[in-house]
């Protein structure tokens, strides 16, 4: 199972548009939290867990991009 990591850039695309990718960087992570970097801010985020891995949503709405661990980006 793939894990969020510190110092790693995780990224994804926009559910209404293909072209815009949204990018997030770990600083730092417990067991069940991720503090990162989004859109020049620091946020923290409670990690869900599935079975293609861990991801978390930096917003609650219906459209809110979703940050899965095994979309890091080489």
């Amino acid at each position: 199972m793939k894990k969020f990591e510190v110092g790693h850039t995780y990224q994804t695309r926009s559910i209404g548009d293909h072209d815009c990718i949204f990018e997030i960087e770990v600083i730092k992570r417990t067991e069940k939290t991720v503090t990162y970097s989004y859109m020049g801010k620091q946020r923290r985020s409670t990690i869900k867990v599935d079975a293609n891995g861990e991801w978390i949503r930096p917003d609650n709405y219906s459209m809110a991009p979703v940050f899965r661990a095994h979309r890091e980006i080489a």
